[in-house]
């Protein structure tokens, strides 16, 4: 008994550190956005999205380098691309009064659009399988100096466009902490990264102890259990980030955590020496890519759209397409087997 518990127990306190430190990153973010007068969007999409992603980055090549479970790199990086997704319905549920996409910038559809462009490459280089041995420069597979390309792209576009813009987005009050400097706001933040970054390394280590404990194959414990634990801080900066009214902070962190997600495939692959890293993966990663291709779209439409109907006055319809599709992708993910 001793030995089905103790993996479950080690797996609830590092979600339960991950948590905690991303309540912190939430506030610390939030500060420095509010004393350098950077905008909401851009620091959830660049600043919280990149440290939250962090336990990804961590649990990735601990993974591929450590480990030895290239299985649970890949599914965590694509369950917690879904993962963040499945979010913006916890968002549409907490946030009251209108709908939440009737509120949120329409500059999120860029980067949601990149998201697309990102994850659809992704899964498309693990549609070629064992064809990426073929094309690659060393171990590493041609496809990760292209996704650190778009990646960088992306990020480019999306400030220049940040800035065309000029938004003052209604989250953003000067010196609304007047008792923080900006100096312990950014020390702060980075100790809570450094506790992110500590826990992230024990991930992997964890969820193979829960696939031999449990009979669970590596995919499944990668796509939902390791990947849930790693986007817990995900969860707790955008509900945090929701609690304080920076809307577009928390759905920028969403998204922007999809952006470097798939950049962080690129960089387990490096530290993958046995050879192009989706080509000794299971093809079920596909799934989820597709999963969160659609759910993405899914979002967009609502951005763009912004239907202001709710389903018994809790979500949205657009909502409630996002957590069918989690579900079905879940659901498939455990039917399949190694």
């Amino acid at each position: 008994m001793n030995a089905l518990w103790l993996p479950w127990l080690k797996f609830a306190i590092c979600a339960g550190l991950i948590g905690y430190a991303g309540s912190r990153l939430s506030r610390y973010g939030d500060i420095i956005a509010d004393k350098t007068g950077l905008g909401a969007t851009w620091v959830g999409l660049v600043l919280l999205a990149t440290v939250t992603s962090l336990p990804e980055l961590i649990t990735g090549v601990s993974s591929v380098a450590i480990a030895g479970v290239p299985n649970i790199a890949v599914g965590d990086v694509m369950g917690s691309c879904v993962f963040n997704l499945l979010l913006i319905v916890v968002l549409d549920f907490l946030h009251r009064g209108e709908s939440l996409y009737t509120r949120a910038s329409q500059g999120h559809i860029l980067s949601a659009g990149f998201g697309v462009i990102l994850i659809g490459f992704a899964g498309f280089s693990l549609v070629l399988g064992d064809g990426a041995e073929a094309v690659a420069i060393g171990h590493v597979g041609l496809y990760t100096p292209i996704i650190l390309f778009l990646y960088a792209l992306a990020m480019r576009t999306v400030f220049q466009f940040e800035q065309r813009q000029r938004v003052e987005y209604a989250e953003k009050a000067a010196e609304r902490y007047p008792d923080v400097s900006l100096r312990t706001a950014v020390v702060r933040y980075f100790l809570a990264s450094a506790l992110v970054v500590s826990a992230g390394v024990w991930l992997p280590f964890i969820g193979v102890e829960l696939a031999l404990v449990m009979g669970w194959n590596d995919s499944f414990v990668g796509t939902l259990f390791v990947a849930f634990a790693t986007s817990v801080p995900e969860l707790v900066v955008t509900v945090s980030a929701l609690r304080i009214g920076a809307l577009d902070m928390a759905i920028g962190n969403l998204l922007g955590s999809n952006l470097f997600d798939v950049a962080i495939l690129a960089v387990d692959d490096i530290f993958f020496i046995e050879g192009p890293l989706l080509s000794h993966v299971s093809q079920i990663h596909v799934v989820s890519a597709i999963s969160a291709i659609m759910m993405t779209g899914v979002a967009i439409v609502g951005l763009f759209y912004r239907a202001v109907s709710r389903l018994f006055k809790t979500v949205g319809w657009v909502s409630l397409f996002l957590f069918v599709i989690y579900l079905v992708n879940s659901y498939l993910l455990f039917l399949a087997g190694e």
